[in-house]
């Protein structure tokens, strides 16, 4: 059976045609089969459920405060009737806090350490500034040694909260009163015609007064007891005066008090006003 030349033709055409469009369709076929597919569930309390709160969070307990059993000992030492009077007001009255504090007894060139509850730790005599007085000279701490008068050489009386620290020299000191530049260090020796450790053996006060105002002590004392009570935080130290009365540098010890316990910090009876820096 012979077919015709143009039937041949158009069934070319035909096939070329199909072939097009399926070329055509199929890409758009598989573009539209993801949107055509269903959407995939969700459980709506995933989406819709707020986050977890946060748990609250708990308050740390407060720490349980150190209560510190205040009874003066003086281990069988002497001292002075003012020097005991004082540290007797200081424990009684928790003057101190929950601080080592020292007394100075100038008078009689001695000082004694003792610790917060009120038991000695160690006594030393020491070396004083070279003048008599209670008081410093305004402005002495701003100026050079070699300007300082030999009557503004004095050691303050008063009640000091002192600390570590280094003076000009970049020594280790205790810090009695900054603004002053008071302070207590090792006995200096650089000048030999002072005789300054003879002056602290000798067995009388009388040749203790040398200094420009600040407490020598020996170099033992100072590195074995004054350092290291200064360590972990400040101290009291209470300068007892040699001309004023007792209680007009320290009005508190007139009242009398029956405190037996301290709770730190800072939860104590106080003298009432007293000198200070």
């Amino acid at each position: 059976m012979m077919i015709s030349r143009d039937v041949t033709n158009g069934l070319k055409q035909g096939v070329l045609v199909g072939a097009a469009i399926l070329v055509v369709v199929i890409p758009m076929r598989h573009h539209l089969l993801p949107q055509q597919r269903p959407a995939q569930l969700v459980d709506p309390s995933a989406v819709l459920a707020p986050p977890p709160a946060a748990l609250p969070a708990v308050p740390k307990a407060p720490p349980e405060p150190v209560i510190i059993q205040r009874r003066l000992d003086w281990s069988g030492e002497t001292a002075s009737k003012d020097a005991r009077r004082l540290a007797q007001w200081v424990v009684d009255s928790g003057d101190n806090g929950v601080q080592h504090f020292v007394i100075l007894d100038k008078r009689n060139a001695r000082v004694y350490v003792f610790d917060p509850s009120g038991k000695l730790t160690g006594v030393s005599p020491v070396l004083l500034g070279y003048a008599a007085g209670d008081d410093s000279a305004p402005g002495i701490g701003a100026k050079a040694v070699a300007d300082v008068k030999p009557q503004e050489r004095t050691t303050p009386a008063g009640r000091f909260v002192a600390a570590r620290g280094r003076n000009t020299l970049q020594e280790d000191v205790v810090w009695v009163d900054y603004d002053a530049a008071v302070s207590m260090h090792r006995v200096r020796v650089t000048n030999p015609k002072e005789r300054r450790l003879e002056r602290l053996a000798s067995p009388t006060p009388s040749d203790n007064r040398i200094s420009y105002g600040c407490i020598n002590v020996p170099v033992s004392f100072f590195e074995g007891v004054l350092w290291p009570i200064f360590q972990a935080q400040p101290g009291v130290v209470y300068v007892l005066p040699e001309l004023k009365p007792l209680t007009e540098v320290f009005p508190g010890v007139q009242t009398p008090y029956h405190v037996v316990s301290t709770r730190s910090p800072g939860n104590f009876v106080s003298g009432g006003a007293i000198s200070a820096t």
